[in-house]
């Protein structure tokens, strides 16, 4: 699908929570269990003040020692064993980034999954030229700013610093709102009237910071909720039944739409239902709305959608089918549509949307974003959200195949922008962002005739190939990568698990009915678990 063209599991409390701040001590480079932990008395820990949150964050499954019988609570905490607490305090996963976001995490580092997650969230930063250095250890100034982010909490004034503590000059001026705000929740609150910023965090210091955010019951409990990430729709493209259904089983689709209807020059609808998906897709509680398409062949869509007669008579070949295989719902995808069909554009879905409710399916109308052009012309965004159940914003070919400038097939402040000139229009629990699972090498030299559409799988090859570099451009939220072939410049904006989490997280603030994606099998296995923390991390109202 071009432009131009409920198995949520809930987490229980004691493995959403914290595991990895205090694996901290490693066993050959590799943290304790936390079944083990759970179960361990440690003998170094008697004297400790934070002897009682140790205890009880080891009780619940959340903390582990540094080995058998030792927690070593003065010991610092890494960057890396930091972000590894994040993770688990967020109820989040790992997300072994197809294309890493530092030149110094080894993809097969422990703790590579949660430096990726949390990265991609925006919670945890580089420390500069590509570089995370994993095995740094964390400041106190440096955990506030992490505490904060974590808790998506606002840092505001730092008026009250400096009678609040009497080091207050020390503190770096980017990290002042961070100390405001974590004394304010009462995470961190120094001592002798010390913040001590440039001191490292220790694992004992860590408990007790931990142990405050679990004492808080309206954070505690939306951490344990479970997952609830709305319509998940995935496209069927170029892969046989088996190869979708292995798609889908490592996905968070939960509706699937399938390749099977075509409008032809006859005005009749061709039909291509494979009755194993339809079976497999019931045993696993997934809808199924086939696609229906016109091909993005204008002058037979022209001929169906300018009389009456033949509008009616697809309408009754679909309802006939969806009555026939027992469908959920119905996908309408109509490209290349004539601005003069816009009036039977939306007669044909009306009639369709009539016809199937009253059998109990639903419609959906793939759009493209309302840009002002001929292409979208057809589609009246107000009156077609009005008659259908759900509008599916396609998000993608901000550039397109054959576009003469080289650019993004879909940056985050485009997709915006699109999905809120959609939403002035169409009611937000109808509406469905399409997110792209592939995107485009350029070349540099001659756009519009020398480039082509890539998976995500290509693009990290090209990505970590001799020679290619990468930058993160922040406007954007996307990597721009480049590489030589044969002598001449090309150039990638990659679409991965980082710039797909902007986009998440946008659309999930706006709280629309969820997201689609074009196509399933163009994407990397690191996506999903992206896309799932994304979708968590933005549901938080702490």
């Amino acid at each position: 699908m071009t432009n131009r063209i409920k198995k949520h599991a809930g987490r229980k409390v004691a493995t959403v929570l914290l595991v990895a701040l205090f694996m901290l001590g490693l066993i050959t480079g590799f943290p304790i269990s936390v079944e083990a932990a759970a179960k361990q008395p440690f003998q170094d820990i008697s004297s400790s003040y934070a002897k009682d949150a140790i205890n009880h964050l080891v009780n619940e499954g959340i903390a582990a020692g540094t080995s058998e019988t030792r927690f070593e609570p003065k010991k610092a905490v890494t960057r890396a064993e930091f972000a590894t607490f994040a993770v688990r305090l967020l109820g989040l996963k790992p997300v072994k980034n197809n294309i890493s976001p530092y030149n110094d995490t080894r993809t097969t580092a422990w703790y590579y999954g949660n430096v990726a997650a949390m990265t991609n969230l925006s919670i945890l930063e580089g420390k500069g030229q590509g570089t995370f250095q994993p095995n740094a250890s964390i400041t106190r100034e440096e955990a506030a700013a992490l505490l904060v982010r974590m808790l998506k909490q606002s840092s505001g004034s730092t008026g009250l610093l400096s009678t609040t503590y009497d080091d207050a000059y020390n503190i770096s001026t980017w990290a002042r709102p961070y100390v405001q705000k974590v004394y304010q929740l009462g995470l961190m609150r120094g001592s002798d009237g010390l913040f001590r910023p440039q001191e490292q965090v220790t694992r004992e210091e860590a408990a007790v910071m931990l142990d405050a955010i679990l004492q808080k019951k309206e954070w505690s409990e939306q951490l344990g909720n479970a997952d609830s990430l709305g319509i998940q729709l995935g496209w069927q493209y170029n892969s046989t039944t088996a190869e979708f259904k292995k798609q889908v089983e490592q996905s968070e689709v939960n509706t699937l739409v399938p390749r099977w209807f075509f409008l032809n020059s006859s005005m009749q609808i061709t039909d291509h239902t494979d009755s194993a998906l339809l079976s497999w897709a019931s045993t696993t509680n997934r809808e199924v709305w086939p696609l229906l398409g016109n091909r993005s062949n204008a002058a037979m869509t022209h001929q169906m959608l300018s009389s009456s007669a033949n509008r009616t008579s697809v309408v009754t070949q679909v309802t006939a089918y969806v009555k026939k295989y027992k469908l959920d719902g119905i996908n309408v995808d109509f490209e290349n549509v004539l601005p003069a069909d816009r009036a039977g554009m939306t007669a044909f879905v009306t009639s369709l949307a009539a016809s199937l409710h009253t059998i109990g399916a639903v419609v959906s109308v793939d759009v493209s974003p309302d840009l002002g052009t001929d292409w979208t012309e057809a589609f009246d965004y107000a009156k077609l959200g009005a008659v259908s159940d759900y509008m599916v914003l396609m998000g993608y070919e901000e550039h397109w195949n054959g576009d003469p400038i080289a650019g993004s097939v879909a940056s985050l402040p485009w997709v915006e922008r699109a999905l809120d000139t959609m939403l002035t229009d169409v009611v937000r629990a109808k509406v469905i962002l399409a997110l792209p699972l592939y995107t485009r090498d350029w070349s540099s030299a001659n756009p519009a005739t020398g480039s082509w559409d890539i998976t995500l799988a290509e693009q990290g090859a090209r990505a970590r190939a001799v020679g290619s570099v990468r930058q993160w451009n922040a406007s954007l939220e996307q990597y721009v990568i480049g590489y030589s072939s044969n002598g001449l410049a090309r150039y990638i904006w990659a679409e991965e698990s980082r710039s797909l989490t902007a986009k998440v997280r946008m659309s999930t603030d706006r709280k629309i009915a969820g997201l689609a994606y074009w196509y399933m099998g163009g994407e990397t296995a690191d996506v999903w678990n992206a896309i799932s923390n994304a979708s968590r991390f933005e549901s938080y109202l702490f």
